[in-house]
């Protein structure tokens, strides 16, 4: 999983966990990879090694941030001889040196946060990319918990050396578990361009997001930082816990957000595991990915962020197919031929019904949607859908992962459930296969849903609504690999569903060295 992304110089760095000695857990290490484009990556060597007293037994997650004089320093979390978590830092050791191939972490003043007694020093870990308040004091979050209650601890320093523990925690909840990567940062109220962590001021809000160890779902809520107190407050527009807001309803954990200085944007990354066996990832010899890297900005409606991946993206697209104005009936299947289908990028609106009366009625039970999708996946016929695209397809239909929309009749306005389902993904035994689903917020008075799929082998990666909802999958083909697979778009509601447009591209492989 990433650890401390950041731009520096001209150069984006990401620093991940890796376990040198395998495709499994064990002493990991902070990797270290380069890149001029957020695509093309150039692996170095790694940069932290569990080796001090204070991180012998773990190197784990941390962040970036640059002081200034334009210079990066590395909070991590150790663990030490006792097998406690402690936070360290790490500074270049060479800041000439424009790829940061060493870094240092002196002895002096190491750890540099450590567990008091009110803290649970087993339950103590990820500290966050630093801020500067007003007030001349930088300060941090460390995530932690007590009992079953999350908490976020706030550290204060004027010198980015000695840290003091604030009064209280800058939020906590209880009935929530232990708080992992926490991540604070501002979005402005208007238009996508990106904040510096430090920013406060009228024209912003905050998000708060945390990774829910016991869900391992990313969980977000927007709201207000009063930097007089150091209290955030989450607005009252989305449940503050599992029922939440979340970044990514599918397998997405463990993100971290850095301000990208040179493009003006706020950078989302995520971390996406194996749904496989340890002894598949033994055999493949390598276990984890990133998701592509994701644009991050506040929705025009105050209430939720937008995702999309970010424009670099667009420079691996190759040979493209357009379809315009299709209509698709009850039980009809559209390939969407000429492209790579097992690498693919589409984008597709589909106009709905003049009329939606015959959608389906929404049953005020249905509070979770990814037990909704179980219940009616993509075969179950219904109204106004399930319609979507049918990706990494083999050609009779015995493998798929469908991505699609349902429509719900509810008594204030319409609810849009959108699905990842990976049920049928695989005929291959032994693998995780959800139904993965989260609800879109999105007016359907213009009778348009968009969707957007990035498909690489074995990940399907879906944008709904311009980014509303988001769900990653982890799938395993065995026969809609490669050449073997095919992409569909689909409807299997009584109301008929044209594809306004769809834009495929076959997709190139990035570079790595």
């Amino acid at each position: 999983m990433q650890t401390g992304p950041m731009y520096f110089n001209g150069l984006y760095h990401f620093f991940y966990q890796y376990n040198p000695k395998g495709a499994v857990w064990g002493k990991l290490v902070w990797a270290h990879s380069v890149s001029k484009d957020l695509i093309n990556w150039e692996a170095l060597e790694p940069i932290i090694y569990p080796s001090k007293p204070f991180d012998i037994n773990g190197c784990w997650s941390g962040s970036a941030t640059i002081l200034p004089g334009n210079k990066p320093i590395i909070f991590y979390t150790g663990i030490d001889t006792q097998n406690q978590q402690v936070q360290n830092y790490a500074i270049p050791k060479n800041y000439s040196d424009p790829y940061l191939r060493e870094w240092v972490k002196p002895n002096k003043n190491n750890p540099i946060v450590v567990a008091d007694e009110s803290v649970n020093g087993s339950a103590f870990r990820d500290p966050t990319t630093a801020w500067f308040g007003k007030d001349g004091h930088w300060r941090i979050l460390v995530g932690s918990r007590r009992k079953n209650r999350g908490i976020a601890h706030l550290y204060k320093s004027k010198d980015f050396v000695n840290w003091v523990k604030a009064e209280h925690p800058l939020h906590s909840k209880a009935k929530t578990g232990m708080w992992e990567c926490p991540d604070f940062y501002p979005v402005s109220l208007s238009g996508k361009n990106g904040l510096d962590t430090s920013l406060v001021g009228p024209n912003l809000k905050h998000v708060f997001k945390v990774s829910l160890d016991v869900t391992r779902y990313d969980y977000y809520t927007v709201g207000k930082y009063h930097t007089q107190i150091d209290r955030y407050v989450p607005d009252n527009t989305s449940v503050d816990g599992w029922d939440g807001l979340r970044y990514d309803y599918g397998n997405f954990y463990a993100s971290k957000s850095f301000f990208d200085a040179g493009k003006k944007r706020r950078i989302l990354w995520g971390w996406a595991n194996e749904s496989d066996s340890t002894k598949n990832d033994v055999e493949k010899g390598w276990a984890g990915i990133q998701a592509i890297p994701r644009m991050v900005w506040l929705d025009s409606n105050g209430k939720q962020v937008l995702q999309w991946s970010v424009e670099e993206l667009e420079t691996l697209r190759g040979n493209k197919v357009h379809i315009s104005n299709q209509q698709v009936k009850k039980g009809e299947h559209v390939e969407i031929k000429g492209i790579t289908a097992a690498q693919a990028d589409v984008e597709v609106t589909f106009l709905l019904p003049k009329s939606l009366d015959n959608a389906e009625e929404f049953d005020a039970s249905w509070v979770n949607a990814q037990d909704l999708c179980g219940l009616k996946g993509s075969k179950v016929q219904g109204g106004v859908g399930p319609f979507g695209l049918l990706t990494l397809a083999s050609s009779h239909l015995e493998e798929y992962t469908p991505v699609f929309f349902r429509v719900f009749k509810a008594p204030k306005k319409h609810v849009v459930l959108m699905c990842s389902d990976a049920r049928s993904s695989s005929l291959m035994d032994g693998l995780y296969k959800p139904s993965f689903a989260g609800f879109v917020d999105v007016d359907l008075t213009d009778r348009k849903l968009s969707l957007r799929s990035l498909i690489d082998h074995s990940v399907v990666e879906s944008f709904g609504a311009g980014g509303k909802t988001c769900i990653l999958s982890r799938v395993y083909p065995t026969l809609a690999v490669f050449n073997d697979a095919h992409l569909y778009a689909f409807n299997n509601g009584t109301e008929s569903i044209t594809i306004e447009n769809v834009n495929a591209w076959s997709m190139n492989s990035p570079r790595m060295n």
